[in-house]
């Protein structure tokens, strides 16, 4: 029997089945629209800016590094092109093997082969690396040649910075080198757009203005826009924002003046600040020995660094910004004027001098002053009186001492426009329970007070400190902060913005007061220890020398330099202003080891006096006789400063424009005139400070270099 089948039922799932199909595909359109809105419309502006980003590469255009001239327009820091070769080593299957046969055309040394290796420990794989520097147009062509062999290497040209004159203001300058994993993780708390103007920058200032200066010397990235192929291939410029570079810095330093005083030195170690005490300006900013800036610019190889790193004269401390020093019989005018303020001595206050002073039981000597006698405050510093200065420093205590030269900037920072200075010692009863730790060493003795008066004992200074304080005092009491960077000269509009030292508030001295340290001074300088250096000069000047002692030797033990090695020797020291009425420069000088201040330090100073206030450059003859340290008087025919030519470089090759710049400014003379303008802790107590002397400086160049990046 033949089922009939119910139609209307059949009809009934039919029509179910079609209207799900139905609502299934009107769903799946309607997922699809509301898929298609989101993207077109809720996304729309960030999906066409990823998509405009996989089409478009932002490349960014580093600027040239600003230039760094002296006060006369002298070139110091500077930039130049040069090709490089350079290898990605995500695109390079085995680099050793790469690296050997590009070295079959092209001469790779061991020491490129080194940096290499460093760079490629600290960046990342993508990014492109230098195995060569500065390709001659040889060996350009020659990998050109072959180009095709080596997948991942290619030939770039690149900015290099430049230092024209080597290592002649080497300290003050500083120099750039690659940005390192440290700087590049402090990197990581700047501003976003801080960051992004170092997009594509590899170098950075270590040191030096270079540091100091960064961000008005590296400029404003630009960037190109280029649409790429699928590939990554470039196919087109799109638009572009042009690199800014960074402006220039003019120093208040003059160049020649501080190749001189560089010369003068010769081998010998030491340091010299010269400021023109009317408005902070610093003249000549001098640290011996020094470097040669260039050689860390594409990071420097072991054996270099080896060498200045391990050298017992280590070169690469800033002495003038560094160095701390006792200030010996230098210190003896602000004590005077200490004394002058607190009412402590008066002018005519006569103290007897035996040639020795006793305290404690224990005796103190007078060596530097042999005639002894009735001293007043003026035949005190003329004679350099050891007795007048130990009983002043007895009467006034250390706590007096250190309220009165504490203003001079002694113990302090000078916020001079550079990283690294360092505070130096102005000791005080506060000061010596902070610093140490045990009971016995917290306490303050008596008898350590007594050689504060001379310069020695806690004190210690940079020479930055102790030719600030020579400023102020012949200033009158104006205060500055000193400066290098006198103007910021904008690289687009060439407007110039006057960097002015800040000045501070003036400190409380009578001009009568001034006067009389200011004219015991100049008696230095005509009857005293420096009398014959400056014998014949057309100008009235001040000065004080001092003897530093660099080692101690026992109590009533004679010091004899010719028995002792060279380095165990007294430091020579001089502090000194000029002209007498008006004064246009003040300075602070010493050479480490060289003994008296008359036979090493005081040379120097008179000639840098001659150069500014008469523009005179010393004889070869003489120049000769001061490196020894055999100079008094200038001897020989001195020249005609703007006929004496700058030092040449023996460092990376100038640009023509700094030539250029360079011989100009050699011809102009000194800027300044004619600009018309310019230790070991002592005993604890009295019987053994007495037995002991000092060291007299403290060398740490160590934090100095690992703050800024310095590195073989």
């Amino acid at each position: 029997m033949t089922e009939l089948k119910n139609l209307e039922a059949e009809l009934d799932r039919f029509r179910l089945r079609i209207i799900a199909a139905v609502l299934f595909i009107l769903l799946g359109f309607g997922l699809l629209v509301a898929r298609m809105v989101h993207l077109q419309v809720v996304r729309h502006e960030e999906l066409a800016n990823r998509a405009e980003a996989n089409r478009i590469a932002v490349v960014p255009i580093v600027p040239n590094r600003g230039r760094i001239v002296d006060r006369n327009g002298v070139v110091l820091a500077t930039n130049y092109t040069a090709y490089t070769l350079e290898i990605t080593p995500s695109r390079v299957a085995d680099l050793e093997a790469t690296i050997n046969k590009l070295a079959e055309f092209i001469d790779i040394q061991p020491r490129d082969r080194r940096r290499f290796k460093r760079q490629l420990d600290e960046s990342k794989s993508f990014e492109s690396l230098p195995i060569r520097n500065r390709l001659s147009d040889e060996e350009v062509a020659r990998f050109i040649a072959r180009r095709f062999q080596f997948p991942g290497v290619e030939i770039k040209a690149r900015l290099f910075r430049n230092y024209p004159l080597g290592e002649t203001g080497s300290h003050l300058i500083g120099y750039i080198g690659r940005i390192n994993q440290a700087e590049k993780k402090a990197m990581e708390d700047w501003e976003d757009e801080a960051q992004a103007n170092y997009r594509g920058t590899e170098y950075i200032g270590k040191l030096g203005l270079e540091q100091s200066y960064e961000l008005d010397l590296h400029g404003t990235t630009g960037f190109e826009q280029m649409e790429t192929s699928a590939g990554g291939r470039a196919v087109r410029r799109l638009d572009n924002l042009p690199a800014t570079p960074g402006n220039t810095l003019v120093l208040s330093v003059d160049i020649k003046l501080q190749a001189l005083v560089e010369d003068m030195f010769g081998a010998r170690r030491g340091a010299l600040v010269a400021i023109d005490p009317r408005n902070g300006e610093i003249l000549a900013f001098v640290s011996k020995p020094t470097y040669d800036p260039n050689k860390f610019v594409d990071g420097i190889d072991v054996e270099n660094w080896r060498e200045l790193n391990e050298s017992i004269d280590k070169p690469l401390l800033n002495r003038a910004l560094r160095g701390t020093y006792p200030p010996g019989s230098t210190y003896k005018p602000f004590m005077a004027m200490a004394a002058l303020n607190a009412g402590k001595r008066s002018p005519s206050t006569i103290i007897n001098d035996p040639g020795f002073f006793m305290f404690g039981g224990h005796r103190y000597g007078s060596p530097e002053n042999e005639r002894g006698g009735a001293m007043d405050m003026r035949r005190s510093i003329v004679e350099s009186s050891n007795v007048y200065y130990y009983t002043l420093a007895n009467e006034m205590g250390v706590d007096m001492i250190y309220d009165q030269l504490s203003p001079f900037g002694f113990g302090r920072r000078t916020n001079i426009d550079l990283e690294g200075e360092v505070t130096g010692v102005l000791p005080s009863q506060d000061w010596k329970r902070r610093t140490y730790k045990r009971p016995e060493l917290r306490k303050w003795y008596a008898g350590e007070t007594i050689s504060l008066g001379i310069g020695q004992g806690y004190n210690n200074f940079t020479m930055l400190q102790l030719a600030n304080a020579m400023a102020i005092l012949a200033a009158g009491g104006q205060r500055f902060e000193p400066r290098l960077v006198k103007e910021i000269e904008d690289v687009v509009t060439h407007q110039r913005r006057t960097v002015s030292a800040k000045a501070l508030e003036p400190l409380a001295l009578k001009p009568e007061q001034v006067n009389v340290i200011m004219q015991a001074m100049h008696g230095v300088t005509q009857q005293g220890t420096s009398t014959r250096i400056f014998v014949g000069a057309p100008y009235a000047s001040g000065g004080k020398t001092g003897t530093a002692q660099a080692v101690g030797i026992r109590q009533n033990e004679k010091y004899s330099a010719a028995r002792m090695a060279e380095h165990l020797r007294d430091h020579s020291l001089y502090v000194a202003f000029a002209p007498l009425d008006n004064p246009r420069i003040a300075l602070a000088v010493i050479v480490e080891n060289a003994g008296w201040g008359s036979a090493a330090a005081a040379p120097i100073a008179r000639r840098v006096f001659d150069y500014v206030l008469l523009g005179l450059y010393p004889s070869e003859e003489d120049i000769a006789l001061t490196q020894k340290g055999q100079s008094v008087a200038p001897v020989g025919t001195p020249r005609p400063a703007a006929s004496v030519p700058l030092p040449s470089s023996s460092g990376a090759p100038a640009s023509s424009e700094a030539q250029a710049v360079g011989a100009a400014s050699a011809a102009s003379g000194p800027g300044v005139a004619s600009a018309g303008s310019a230790a070991s802790r002592p005993a604890a107590s009295a019987s053994a400070a007495a037995a002991a002397r000092p060291r007299a400086m403290t060398l740490d160049a160590g934090p100095a270099q690992r703050a800024s990046g310095v590195q073989p």
